[in-house]
């Protein structure tokens, strides 16, 4: 959702999702990991469309996942890796994305998107 329209011609404006993640080991142990992603409308490289801002911060979540749950043991603490994750796609995006931010807390305005289902 652009929650800061861009204005002009120069680089600005911003669009963010709020995505909450079920993240569940096969004995049922869960933990919802939530974050905000921010993405810039326009930067000093130019636009970025919904299409493939979308696109650039799925492939670099995928990317993240693959680090941060690919190394995971039994004993990792499911909120712990949370955080991994959440820093680790960060720093991914910000180098595709110049300006993108990865954060703990959720835009206002947004609305969750949920992955994975939660086990009561």
């Amino acid at each position: 959702m652009t929650v800061v329209k861009q204005t002009g011609d120069e680089p600005g404006g911003w669009r963010a999702a709020c995505v909450h993640v079920n993240i569940q080991r096969v004995t049922g142990e869960s933990f919802l990991c939530k974050f905000g992603v921010d993405v810039p409308i326009e930067n000093e490289d130019g636009p970025f469309s919904i299409p493939l801002a979308q696109r650039i911060a799925a492939e670099r979540a995928n990317e993240a996942a693959h680090l941060v749950f690919g190394s995971a043991t039994p004993e990792s603490g499911l909120g712990l890796l949370c955080e991994a994750f959440k820093k680790s796609f960060g720093t991914l995006l910000r180098a595709s994305i110049r300006g993108s931010r990865v954060k703990t807390a959720c835009h206002e305005r947004t609305i969750p998107v949920q992955f994975g289902e939660l086990v009561p």
